[in-house]
């Protein structure tokens, strides 16, 4: 070898040193049944009531106030085990199942800590808390180093009986959830390794559990300004409490520099919250819809990213999904490598710099969901949303159209005035749904040409 060579070498290494030194941590919380409008700050500074005074959430809102807000941002689907493997595998629902049940198996797939680790080998990556119900392969066999293993509903309190509240020691299991993670954290920090943990809170979703203290807060503050229960925003703010103690880990270890905090929901709020007034405003409001719907109430969801280079306190009004995370997530770790050609969703790191880029790009424009059993489909391009009425075969039977950055509510269907964005968005959603065949095996499938 000549010593140019061997210079040359030499430089390569170290390079690769560098930016495997630089690889930042990235932690995903993923809260359950959260709504867009359900924290106390506002989800869109130009939406009055895209907050709740009532809500105490001053966490949620630190990641919102020292990073970037999305406001069109949003779950893969309008319900739990979709959403879960669709973030797992950078899928749309569409291609790796729309309902709990799917013959789709992660592991035999690209999956984040898989993609993170092709980016930095160095990567330690954790999953604590809720996995989903019936995703067949376990987190490790996903390529998670540690985690709580096959957990669900069950795992985080649920149960036939739902008062509108259940006093217990370790709510929702936030608490144990939270040490877990912090543990982790420390770990990691102490290796000097770049780590990916994936915190996926049981609250808020059914059953209500919670503290006494924090029931009989809320009991005493007085009657909600929206169809919650004392009980459920006592246990949400339970939750924001546990997500502050990890932003006050990620201070404290002097990592904030070199770490990501994004924070996003399941799906979209529930429509009626047991023990609240149903003579109050919906839970979900502005939006219409709740969760199991592909109106905005059921899909559109927080979406907060605090890290290196965000400014504080930006917004961001590029529509952003969660089967968006594996390839932003690989791009930030400095992967340059080709994804797997199944990966759906696109990379959205030049938006945490510049959140007036452009629209994310992803191997099919726009981002698309669909829901045969409620029979529903929908693709989201720009400022509109298509919004279809499918039937059991995937097959498009009629079809809405919103702008939905001017009618946030979807009152207004323009798809008479606009027909040629009408025909295009029909076009590229049908495209899509006859090029994937939906993997729940309750889907009948389509038939011939």
């Amino acid at each position: 070898m000549t010593s140019k060579s061997l210079i040359l070498l030499i430089a390569l290494v170290f390079c690769a040193i560098a930016s495997r030194a630089e690889s930042p941590n990235i932690i995903l919380i993923l809260t359950d049944d959260q709504g867009w409008s359900q924290r106390s700050g506002l989800m869109d500074p130009e939406v009055a009531d895209s907050g709740s005074d009532y809500l105490e959430t001053p966490a949620m809102d630190r990641i919102a106030n020292e990073g970037m807000r999305f406001t069109s941002g949003y779950s893969p689907a309008p319900l739990c085990t979709p959403t879960r493997r669709s973030i797992l595998c950078g899928t749309s629902a569409a291609r790796s199942g729309s309902e709990f049940e799917s013959v789709w198996v992660p592991a035999e797939h690209l999956t984040i800590p898989r993609a993170l680790k092709k980016a930095n080998a160095d990567y330690q990556c954790a999953h604590f808390g809720k996995w989903g119900e019936k995703m067949i392969s376990s987190p490790e066999e996903c390529g998670y180093d540690v985690s709580d293993g096959h957990t669900g509903n069950v795992t985080g309190g649920m149960a036939d009986k739902m008062e509108p509240a259940h006093i217990v020691a370790d709510p929702k299991r936030t608490d144990s959830v939270t040490d877990r993670t912090i543990d982790f954290m420390r770990q990691q920090a102490k290796a000097g390794k770049p780590f990916y943990a994936q915190v996926s809170y049981y609250a808020v979703h059914l059953r209500i559990e919670l503290l006494e203290a924090s029931l009989k807060k809320y009991q005493d503050k007085g009657a909600p300004d929206r169809a919650y229960s004392p009980g459920w925003v006592g246990m949400l703010e339970e939750m924001d409490t546990a997500i502050g103690r990890i932003l006050d880990e990620v201070d404290a270890l002097g990592i904030s520099e070199n770490t990501f905090v994004i924070f996003t929901t399941d799906n979209g709020g529930r429509g009626v919250v047991p023990g609240g007034d149903p003579e109050s405003a919906a839970p979900n409001v502005p939006l219409s819809g709740a969760k199991h719907s592909l109106l905005e109430g059921g899909i559109r969801v927080p979406f907060l990213v605090r890290g290196p280079s965000i400014e504080a306190g930006s917004v961001c009004r590029v529509p952003v999904v969660g089967y968006d995370f594996l390839p932003t997530f690989y791009d930030l770790a400095g992967g340059t490598g080709e994804l797997s050609a199944e990966v759906d969703g696109g990379s959205f790191a030049t938006l945490l710099e510049k959140p007036e880029a452009g629209p994310v790009k992803r191997a099919v424009e726009g981002i698309v969901f669909s829901r045969p059993r409620q029979g529903n489909a929908a693709i989201r391009d720009g400022n509109w949303k298509l919004l279809a009425e499918i039937d059991s075969e995937r097959q498009i039977q009629s079809v809405q159209l919103f702008n939905v950055n001017k009618d946030i509510a979807e009152s207004k269907d323009l798809s008479s005035k606009q027909q040629e964005k009408t025909k295009e968005l029909r076009s590229r959603l049908e495209s899509f749904l006859e090029s994937h065949e939906d993997p729940s095996p309750t889907m009948k499938k389509r038939k011939g040409p």
